[in-house]
């Protein structure tokens, strides 16, 4: 019997087992459906692109056919692997906004307003420049600069700054605006996952125990009590029981989970044969960052193109990387960002840009064999809702993932907004002397509903999923602002499935966040154990 048992080992997960088994009288389970992260290719920056799509590291999830992107089926990637997506993702470090969780108070989520959770986030971190009021030093999680530059990226940011985005080197202090390069979470040149950073310290621990290669089927229940969990591994089927439950399994499994155990819309479950323990929203809400990826062939400019597809370029990356820690290979799929409104009625950024000196046609697709640039713009606070639900009383078919990008129409027109705002910047000194060639959407597409039209078209999902187990002070929320499943006792949900409304900007710091402040309320309720 544990004291708490955990569902789920990513970015979540790990830092919950960590925090909690600081505390020896606390007997904590920690359990992954994948396997190790000992796979070489997590550990290297640029291995995502040996990690995204393979079985051994991802889900390997599809969306359904989204009507906003022309019947398009979208990749999914979701983290299958201690550190779960911190250990396949893009490695940007990025809080959202100070008015993000302001919004979220104001949505009766008691104790999540900016001040409550900043200084959460500067516990996890260690800080390349040290300690600072928006930086913390000395904690388990490393944030330092990325270790290289592009002439093309610096004059993109110049050319921003001439459309009137300030130049920052700080996207994390409250206020995101601005143009810069991103900060990482890497150590050296090397990726720093939440496994990393939290899980294998806390490993030495004899108090915490780590399970691999177990699916989790559904929570158990005596009564409304959740008293463990019900698991798959080998052909067998097994019960682990603790004193409180939590799902860690991240914005598309802990829905399922909790749908497999009765939890979730009734109609829904009724149709799969499962019996209704509370009727609740569980799986709606989706909501997701859709990347608009604009793309240009340039003239006279160094890129990734060029030196990637050379024998004698991959040579020259792979020994730099190897001798120094720099270079292509040390770099995340993102480089230069920048946030920025698409209207001047919008009171904060709702725009972000991921900017690569690269193109390709498709995620996975070789690199184009002539010099060009992506500039992905996101549009940060969408008004569409998806929904994720169960297909099957049968624990091992993937859910429905329903993201319903692109709905409304207020997210349209922010779409067409979002590109032209991209097209003045590229074509604003100095980035006109490269003589930018729009290939992606294309200069044909100039009307809103044209513009809005050609996004479905080029649009993806850049991974941020949220919010299908939310938060709220009504009944109509799945979790309290204290975490805990409306309706049952002893159960908890700990993931970026709890956000009431999608940060601004990428979710994996918020996440971290979310599982610091989660660990503290646990010990604070089960002092004395």
């Amino acid at each position: 019997m544990h004291d708490v048992v955990i569902a789920g080992a990513g970015s979540a997960g790990c830092v919950l087992a960590a925090r909690l088994s600081e505390d020896p009288r606390l007997r904590v389970l920690l359990i992954e459906a994948g396997e190790s992260d000992r796979y070489p290719w997590i550990h290297v920056p640029i291995g995502y692109l040996y990690c995204i799509g393979n079985p051994r590291t991802d889900w390997m999830y599809k969306t359904a056919p989204d009507p906003g992107l022309h019947g398009r089926q979208l990749l999914y990637p979701r983290g299958k692997v201690l550190g779960g997506c911190s250990s396949i993702n893009g490695m940007l470090y990025l809080r959202g906004q100070a008015a993000d969780y302001d919004h979220w108070r104001q949505l009766g989520c008691t104790g999540w307003g900016w001040d409550d959770v900043q200084p959460l986030f500067l516990k996890s971190e260690d800080y390349v420049d040290g300690a600072s009021e928006h930086h913390g030093e000395g904690g388990p999680w490393r944030i330092e600069r990325q270790r290289l530059r592009w002439d093309i990226l610096d004059d993109w940011a110049q050319a921003a700054q001439a459309e009137g985005i300030p130049a920052s080197d700080d996207f994390n202090t409250g206020d995101n605006e601005g143009v810069g390069y991103f900060k990482v979470s890497q150590k050296n040149g090397w990726r720093v996952s939440a496994a990393r950073a939290f899980l294998r310290p806390a490993m030495k621990r004899p108090n915490l125990t780590v399970m691999t290669g177990r699916h989790v089927r559904r929570v158990v229940f005596e009564g409304d009590r959740a008293v463990g969990l019900e698991l798959f591994a080998d052909g067998a089927v097994e019960v682990v029981r603790g004193a409180q439950v939590v799902l860690s399994a991240g914005a598309i499994n802990t829905p399922q989970i909790l749908q497999l155990s009765g939890i979730g819309p009734g109609a829904l479950l009724q149709d799969m044969g499962i019996a209704v323990r509370r009727d609740a929203p569980v799986g709606e809400n989706l909501q997701d960052h859709l990347q608009l990826r604009c793309a240009w062939k340039v003239s006279g400019a160094r890129t990734l193109n060029q030196m990637a597809r050379r024998w004698w370029g991959r040579g020259m990356i792979g020994a730099e990387y190897l001798l120094r820690r720099t270079g292509p290979m040390s770099m995340a799929p993102s480089q230069l960002g920048a946030f920025a409104r698409s209207s001047p009625d919008v009171a904060t950024p709702d725009l972000e840009w991921h900017v690569q000196p690269l193109s390709l046609e498709a995620f996975g697709q070789p690199l184009h064999d002539f010099p060009a640039i992506t500039a992905s713009v996101c549009h940060l606070r969408p008004e569409s809702r998806g929904h994720v639900r169960i297909t099957s009383a049968d624990p091992m078919r993937a859910p429905e993932i329903a993201p319903n990008y692109l709905s409304t129409p207020g997210d349209r027109l922010t779409a067409a907004r979002a590109i032209r705002l991209t097209r003045r910047i590229m074509a604003a000194e100095p980035m006109a002397r490269y003589r930018p060639e729009e290939m992606k959407p294309g200069a044909a597409f100039q009307s809103d509903e044209e513009l809005a039209e050609a996004a479905g078209t080029v649009g993806s999902t850049i991974f941020h999923p949220v919010g299908t187990a939310r938060m709220g002070a009504g009944d109509d929320a799945v979790v309290d602002p204290r975490l805990r499943v409306r309706g049952v006792q002893g159960l908890r949900v700990v993931d970026a499935s709890v956000m009431p409304v999608i940060t601004s900007g990428n979710t994996n710091a918020p996440t971290i966040m979310i599982a610091e402040k989660a660990a503290m309320m646990m010990r604070e309720e089960i002092r004395g154990i």
